[in-house]
């Protein structure tokens, strides 16, 4: 399954970690998801949502 925010698509990003000798390796930074359950047109359903979107309220947890 994709490491991916089932609201906004922020995903993984990609890039290179360069050490002080500038020896680079590739990296990757996974975005911080949580597993929340929510009400969408009634029926409760679970989603992979990053913590940008459960703080600026785009979802709302379910009771």
């Amino acid at each position: 399954m994709a490491n991916k925010c089932d609201v906004c698509g922020k995903g993984n990003a990609t890039g290179m970690q360069v050490s002080h000798s500038h020896i680079r390796t590739k990296k990757t930074w996974a975005p911080n998801l949580q597993t929340v359950k929510t009400t969408i047109k009634g029926t409760p359903k679970t989603l992979k949502v990053c913590t940008r979107c459960l703080r600026s309220g785009k979802v709302q947890r379910a009771n």
